[in-house]
């Protein structure tokens, strides 16, 4: 199988949750598994963690686990007949106040304080904005709307308010429960639904840290960018954050469709910047929900996402209730080596005007521009914290990166870095020994051969974090 720079998080669920076909799906390119914590109870998602660390032990794989936080549900109540079909002109009403199950006329509200966030001549959209209504005024508890455009509106279906401004916390009292629930099986990554500014990020870390510190274990921290607030904060929530999620459904109810594309082009630039990670995700494969083969948009889409530079694509429904999770997992992965295969390089661009502070930073770049130039069969990283890894997958090269960590936590961690493969290996502590013992497991596994010209950077001495300080250019002998 063709090495794959880009990885793909695939959404686990009653489609996915198989043994069986969650191997095969590992096999086939799923690189980190996601746990929508929106569904399901901490018992299932103790149980499914359990289920994915023991398939991947099983096809030999390493795949990190992805803790997806619900966030504040900002929705309609529940309907008498459980829906109503909302016609253009009618009068709606949003009752915050309401008890009885709604009607034709009304409905009620999760969200409280949306009489107090909203005004005459806002727009709201329902239903990933499939149903839009305009706010005439508001009375009390109640928001009186006519209907702009119409459709069918169920139980507990989503508002958003064109433009944002609705100021529904990002963490809530089941985020913070979902929190210690994923900590106990020490979930590799947790996602953030909602931030709207650093201090949302920084109070997750500091909810997650607490929670995982009688294991030992810190995850790494994404923020799902899916208000139209975190755009002016992109950059502080970046920063406070160790990667996004283009999360393209809700932000393109908030700030519209169009908006959409240069905003993921601007976040996946600014993520790689900032050495941060990037997820682009939502409806990439939407039409294999139901179809075995994707449509020419869809490739589309996932090929241009790989050619901006992002490090993963995710699937969502498609893999967790969809009627071809395998099939798709396997479409995606080709399409993304298509995409790869035609990505144009610019190493020497990447490093003009750079400086670097640190010595680790400036190996990791060293070792980017001598392996392209002498054109090496592999870069090698020891790491420890899989700084440098990361430091190095934020450039683009067509030689591939193996992270050679002896710490299982670090390398899920890097599962998700693009053109990184993490494997685990115990060296002795002695340099030359351990430099000696990394080139027989490369041999062993076929990465390099007798005669191969490869970049290995380390530290000295070796076995901590930030401490890579040598590159060194070997030849397989």
């Amino acid at each position: 199988m063709p090495r794959r720079a880009t990885k793909i998080v695939a959404t686990l669920g009653p489609a996915s949750s198989d043994p069986a076909l969650l191997e095969q799906m590992i096999r086939a390119g799923v690189n980190v598994v996601r746990l929508n914590f929106s569904h399901g109870t901490a018992a299932d998602h103790i149980e499914r963690a359990r289920m994915v660390r023991e398939v991947a032990q099983r096809a030999g794989r390493e795949v990190a686990i992805m803790a997806d936080l619900q966030g504040p549900k900002i929705r309609v109540g529940k309907f008498a007949k459980g829906k109503v079909m909302l016609e253009p002109g009618q009068k709606f009403v949003l009752d915050a106040a309401r008890t009885e199950l709604g009607d034709i006329d009304a409905v009620g509200l999760d969200y409280k304080a949306l009489p107090r966030e909203v005004k005459a001549g806002d727009v709201l959209l329902l239903n990933d904005g499939l149903i839009v209504i305009t706010v005439d005024s508001v009375k009390g508890e109640q928001v009186f709307t006519t209907v702009k455009l119409g459709g069918e509106l169920s139980n507990n279906k989503g508002i958003n308010k064109q433009g944002g401004g609705l100021t529904a916390p990002a963490l809530t009292g089941k985020d913070m429960e979902d929190i210690r629930t994923a900590m106990s099986f020490q979930a590799d990554y947790v996602a953030v639904s909602f931030p709207k500014n650093a201090i949302d990020m920084e109070m997750a870390r500091q909810l997650c840290n607490v929670a995982a510190a009688e294991y030992g274990h810190k995850p790494g921290m994404i923020a799902k960018i899916e208000r139209a607030e975190a755009i002016p904060r992109l950059e502080e929530i970046l920063l406070a954050s160790d990667g996004i999620m283009v999360a393209r459904g809700d932000l393109a109810v908030e700030v519209g469709n169009a908006a959409v594309p240069a905003l993921q082009k601007r976040m996946i630039k600014l993520a790689r910047e900032h050495d941060k990670v990037v997820i682009t995700a939502t409806q990439m494969m939407e039409s294999m929900i139901t179809n075995p083969v994707p449509t020419r948009a869809e490739v589309s889409d996932v090929a241009n996402a790989v050619l901006d530079g992002t490090d993963a694509v995710m699937l969502s429904a498609e893999t967790a209730s969809g009627k071809y999770p395998l099939e798709t997992v396997i479409e995606m992965a080709n399409i993304c080596l298509a995409a790869e295969s035609n990505e144009d390089f610019k190493l020497e661009a990447d490093f003009t005007g750079k400086t670097f502070e640190r010595i680790d930073q400036s190996i990791a770049m060293g070792a980017l521009f001598t392996a392209h130039h002498l054109g090496a069969k592999a870069i090698v990283a020891m790491t420890d914290s899989g700084s440098t890894a990361l430091w190095m997958s934020r450039h683009l090269i067509r030689v591939p990166i193996y992270a050679l960590t002896s710490k299982v936590p670090t390398q899920r961690l890097m599962t998700l870095y693009r053109n990184v493969q993490p494997l685990l290996i115990d060296t002795s502590a002695d340099r030359e020994t351990a430099l000696a013992e990394v080139e027989c497991d490369l041999k062993a596994r076929g990465i390099v051969q007798t005669g191969d010209i490869y970049a290995l950077t380390c530290g000295q001495p070796m076995g901590f974090a930030g401490g890579t300080n040598m590159l060194r250019i070997c030849a397989a002998s």
